[in-house]
């Protein structure tokens, strides 16, 4: 295949992708669900980060999960143990969610109007960044027991996110890693990236990610409504 017919591939799928996206973004606008597209390399510590979400927001906020793996039910079994309800797309052999797997996820899974759907995406920080599921916000979830380079190795992903959370902190103190250097690269690559750093086992530093999360599905709503 010539790199010519590659591309137009590329567009036609892209573009395909994004036709869905907006079906996704207008229903999700429509019932006030608050939808956020978690990205992350594996091991980043995603699950762990939402299961201990789901558990601290009870009461203050309903949560509903869509999870990608390429394999397995393991992460969504995980989610219902919270109480939560939650739904398992395999994708097989495919490195991503995309936005038509979203869809037919979300008339399975039906969350309730004015609910957040946190979509759990497969580990993978090159393949996801290219695909728009209709989401509010790209989440990029990195731990300190990667490099502090990854946002300059994989900057599309950092590019495409509003939020990158740097968990597992708790470790710091046992690891050589620079949380200054960390921030100033992902930094580099988009300037208006918000970061936060956590520690989804302890809960350092969770509060703040609530109140961030709280507050930007206040403003969606508020949009949505004027819209």
């Amino acid at each position: 295949m010539s790199q010519e017919r590659i591309i137009q591939v590329e567009r036609d799928i892209l573009s395909k992708n994004d036709g869905y996206a907006a079906e996704n973004r207008r229903h999700f606008e429509r019932q006030g669900i608050f939808a956020l597209n978690f990205v992350s390399s594996p091991g980043s510590g995603k699950t762990s980060l939402l299961v201990r979400t789901i558990s601290d927001l009870k009461g203050r906020l309903v949560i509903n999960v869509i999870e990608g793996d390429q394999q397995t039910s393991n992460d969504a079994a995980r989610i219902r143990e919270t109480g939560a309800r939650a739904i398992q797309i395999n994708t097989g052999k495919g490195c991503h969610l995309d936005a038509h797997m979203v869809g037919h996820a979300t008339e399975d899974l039906a969350p309730e109007p004015g609910s957040a759907l946190f979509i759990e995406n497969v580990g993978n920080l090159v393949c996801p960044s290219a695909f728009d599921l209709g989401e509010a916000h790209k989440v990029v979830v990195l731990s300190v027991t990667e490099g502090e380079d990854k946002p300059l190795k994989y900057p599309d992903m950092f590019a495409a996110a509003d939020l990158m959370i740097l968990n597992k902190s708790d470790l710091l103190p046992h690891l050589d890693f620079n949380v200054g250097l960390c921030i100033a690269n992902a930094l580099r690559v988009n300037p208006r990236l918000q970061t936060l750093t956590v520690s989804a086992r302890t809960g350092e530093g969770m509060e703040a990610f609530y109140a961030w999360l709280e507050t930007s599905a206040a403003r969606g709503s508020t949009r949505a409504k004027v819209a």
